[in-house]
């Protein structure tokens, strides 16, 4: 069986969706950092690093509704996805540094100012959107 669904489907907590999302935002995080083309702890991000790549992943991808997504995925505050890191550094899918925490993925935003708060959609200019106050 496929590593990341045993640990899906022994601890429960999280939707399995939220570990394939944590892959493609490291990914993401490793390659806008550099950090692709090195080895081992040189490819290494933080908690904080990470939390940002996840945030602007589900930006991307859910605009506005990125903390409801998150919610029914069964992820609530962002020490959820150091729960979840964690899980895959015990089953050795991820590493760690000895100075990595649990504590470094806690508290570090509110999902609804994170993703609500100035949240403007960007819409292609082709569909006649203009800027209020702008009367052409």
């Amino acid at each position: 069986m496929d590593p990341v669904r045993e640990i899906w489907r022994k601890d429960g907590r999280f939707a399995l969706e939220a570990y394939q999302f944590l892959f493609e935002a490291l990914e993401r995080v490793v390659k806008e950092t550099g950090r692709d083309k090195n080895q081992g702890l040189a490819r290494h991000v933080s908690g904080e690093e990470l939390l940002d790549g996840l945030r602007r992943q589900a930006l991307d991808l859910f605009g506005p509704l990125a903390g409801e997504v998150w919610r029914a995925w069964g992820i609530h505050s962002t020490l959820d996805w150091g729960r979840i890191v964690f899980l895959l550094v015990d089953a050795k899918l991820l590493s760690r540094q000895e100075s990595d925490s649990l504590e470094d993925f806690a508290g570090r935003f509110e999902f609804d100012s994170a993703f609500k708060d100035g949240y403007r959609p960007l819409l292609p200019p082709g569909l006649g959107a203009r800027p209020p106050g702008r009367e052409e």
